[in-house]
């Protein structure tokens, strides 16, 4: 399904990524050494109902998962890249850690990812990682506009991650979202431009680029979730909801 937006939808999909990325920030100001993982999944779910909010991820259970995924967002550290399952961990300076969050507000959903080096010494190698990771999305947001397609975008993301020198998964990547947090089109973070689906206003993507430092392989956790590097090195996630308008792409999952 691919869900185009009216102009009410579009004003409640705002509301709803400016809570993503507010509770985001927040997060990543209360992170430090010494927090356990359960300690930021219990904070996300006090903020989303204090928001009158509705988490995309506690009651989630795609065919990739095992049953519901119960947590309130996505903590992956160091070599877990993508749908990190919280769990009894407790943070140490130098630990690279991504939250993934996506929460729907009065039917409209966002998701948004950021990846940051807890304590205040990242090794040169993350914070070119996690670098990588945001000019991609950024590339890609500058390439996002009406009569653009998927590929576009696509293309834009591996342009900059491959000249990064990373390997490319094309497994997961972006998505369509709206009433529902994952729909088509699927993005994925390499391509052809030129390729697939025409963007037109009022569609909403969340564009995701994510990479691992040495290996475009996964393996998953016994949790049946986390998914690591096959090597064990580091990853980065970035992401952002975005909205294509007239002119262009509106970022939706920054704070107010």
């Amino acid at each position: 399904m691919i869900e185009i937006l009216n102009r009410d939808e579009l004003a409640r999909a705002r509301d709803a990524g400016a809570l993503v990325g507010g509770i985001l920030q927040s997060l990543k100001r209360r992170t430090k050494a010494g927090v356990n993982l359960l300690d930021l999944d219990r904070w996300t779910k006090q903020m989303i109902e204090d928001a009158g909010a509705q988490s995309c991820y506690v009651d989630y259970a795609p065919s990739f998962g095992r049953g519901p995924f119960g947590h309130y967002v996505c903590t992956a550290v160091n070599d877990a890249v993508l749908h990190g399952m919280p769990h009894d961990y407790v943070l140490v300076d130098g630990d690279l850690l991504t939250l993934d969050l996506a929460v729907t507000l009065r039917g409209m959903s966002a998701d948004a990812a950021i990846s940051f080096v807890v304590g205040d010494d990242a090794a040169s190698a993350d914070r070119a990682m996690i670098d990588a990771t945001e000019r991609a999305l950024s590339a890609a947001i500058a390439a996002a506009r009406p009569g653009a397609r998927i590929g576009d975008l696509s293309h834009a993301i591996g342009t900059v991650l491959g000249d990064a020198g990373y390997p490319i998964n094309l497994e997961f990547g972006g998505h369509g979202i709206g009433s529902t947090m994952h729909q088509d089109p699927h993005v994925a973070n390499d391509g052809r431009p030129g390729r697939g689906y025409r963007l037109r206003p009022g569609l909403l993507l969340a564009l995701e680029p994510w990479v691992m430092a040495d290996t475009d392989r996964l393996v998953i956790d016994d949790d049946g979730w986390t998914l690591r590097s096959a090597t064990g090195c580091r990853t980065a996630h970035t992401e952002h909801t975005i909205a294509i308008t007239d002119t262009g792409a509106e970022v939706l999952t920054l704070p107010r």
